[in-house]
């Protein structure tokens, strides 16, 4: 599971003791709610699912799935049916050859999800050797269904456009530089996070 509220509001007010420009933004729109996901093969199965569609349909395409195909929590399920079945329940060609490298991984024993490496880098790395997962699905991974506290997906757009709004930067800093300026909230980058997606929420619904 993902970072409980109690850790996130822990983590938050360690740095905001560090940067008053963190406790500034965290006096504006609060503290964030978690983000916590299930751990294990159904939750990135919905992150393949879910790449470049809306959440609404994602929904409707893992709701056709589940009707068509049955149990599709069950990776052998998504590894006996045929690309045809998979294309005919809603998936593109590209994510029933990603889908189908997860379910493999997965009921082959190669990936196991109660036993990832301890190191997050090793994880990542772990995450990142099934087709269509990169390290930013793999990081948010590892951050909410795992809750790993140190996590700091520095390639996503909102955390860097927050990262610039919370530091006063004049322009979004790239994923480089946003690496760089969250290297001093070391171990708490993974709450970081949650709130500059929080912030990002909380400053466009102002807007």
């Amino acid at each position: 599971m993902g970072l409980t509220a109690e850790q996130l509001k822990a983590s938050l007010d360690a740095l905001a003791a560090r940067e008053p420009l963190i406790a500034a933004a965290i006096g504006r729109v609060g503290y964030p709610p978690p983000r916590i996901r299930d751990r294990g093969y159904a939750t990135l199965l919905r992150t393949i699912i879910g790449q470049q569609v809306s959440v609404a349909a994602a929904q409707s395409i893992w709701n056709k799935m589940a009707a068509q195909l049955g149990d599709i929590t069950d990776p052998g399920i998504i590894a006996r049916v045929s690309d045809e079945e998979l294309r005919a329940a809603g998936l593109s060609r590209q994510k029933a050859a990603y889908a189908r490298s997860l379910a493999e991984e997965v009921t082959s024993g190669r990936l196991d999800f109660a036993h990832l490496p301890e190191d997050d880098e090793e994880a990542i790395a772990a995450l990142t050797r099934i087709k269509g997962i990169g390290r930013w699905s793999a990081e948010v991974y590892l951050l909410f269904a795992e809750g790993r506290a140190d996590i700091w997906p520095a390639g996503d757009l909102a955390v860097q456009i927050e990262v610039g709004r919370i530091l006063g930067h004049p322009e979004r800093p790239s994923e480089k530089l946003t690496r760089e300026v969250a290297e001093a909230w070391r171990p708490h980058r993974g709450a970081a996070a949650v709130f500059a997606w929080h912030h990002y929420n909380s400053e466009m619904d102002v807007i």
